[in-house]
């Protein structure tokens, strides 16, 4: 196993791994912070959790409430 760890760019992984790791805070301290969303927020935690990257994404995207 130790084998496979070392043969992973990890050049290449710990920026990716990093912006996901904001990505998901930051939606997260959003979520919060917003009183209204387009949906649950119980099903937009879910969604910014469990969905790799493109979770916090589709949550800034779709389930913000804009008030205009």
């Amino acid at each position: 196993m130790y084998e496979v760890l070392k043969e992973i760019n990890w050049g290449l992984i710990a920026p990716i791994i990093i912006i996901q790791f904001l990505l998901v805070i930051i939606a997260v301290i959003d979520l919060i912070r917003n009183k209204q969303t387009n949906g649950p927020k119980w099903m937009w935690v879910l969604i910014i959790l469990f969905i790799n990257i493109v979770g916090p994404i589709i949550y800034f995207i779709v389930g913000r409430r804009h008030n205009r």
